[in-house]
């Protein structure tokens, strides 16, 4: 498969999701669309340039938004053990969180995106299965979390849906600022 196959693509093979569900996954894949489209016709190297004061680039922000969304989808299944210990993390465990935002050597933009189309996938299978959206789960401890909160899977997916329509947008701005093309306008 190309990279602007890649990039293209909208749907999985997911089980059909009716409903509130449904419409949360339309969603979620309206924004993976443009998303994906900010990279079209990239390569490796133009994936991985910062073209802003940020330091973020276009195939970091895919695979931040990939890490996230299993993170988040692990969440549901497993409640906060999937999120890790954040007050236990070391300076190697930020470091390699870090990493999640930049291209490393010997990356591809396809795999990138592969590695992405995957977990949306995974997300979509699972939100179509998932016996009820009001099931919830304890937030793991960290400092940007309120203590003592539970997130219910809906809610959880809201989140995701808003990451992934934030970054689009960075993406969009990132994508403008390297060539010129615009995804959004």
């Amino acid at each position: 498969m190309t990279i602007n196959e890649l990039s293209s693509q909208d749907t999985t093979d997911a089980p059909a999701a009716t409903g509130e569900r449904a419409d949360l996954l339309a969603m979620l894949t309206k924004h993976r669309h443009f998303l994906r489209f900010t990279v079209r016709d990239l390569t490796d190297e133009q994936a991985g340039l910062r073209s802003t004061a940020s330091e973020l680039c276009l195939g970091g922000l895919i695979k931040h938004l990939t890490s996230g969304e299993r993170s988040w989808t692990d969440f549901i299944l497993n409640g906060p053990s999937a999120m890790g210990d954040f007050a236990a993390m070391t300076e190697a465990d930020w470091a390699r969180r870090t990493d999640e935002f930049r291209m490393l050597p010997g990356e591809t933009l396809a795999g990138v995106l592969a590695d992405y189309a995957e977990v949306a996938r995974r997300t979509d299978e699972l939100v179509a299965a998932l016996p009820d959206l009001d099931a919830t789960q304890p937030l793991p401890r960290a400092p940007w979390f309120e203590a003592d909160t539970r997130w219910s899977a809906r809610r959880v997916l809201m989140h995701i849906i808003t990451e992934t329509a934030q970054h689009a947008g960075h993406a969009d701005i990132i994508r403008e600022s390297l060539d010129g093309a615009k995804s959004m306008g």
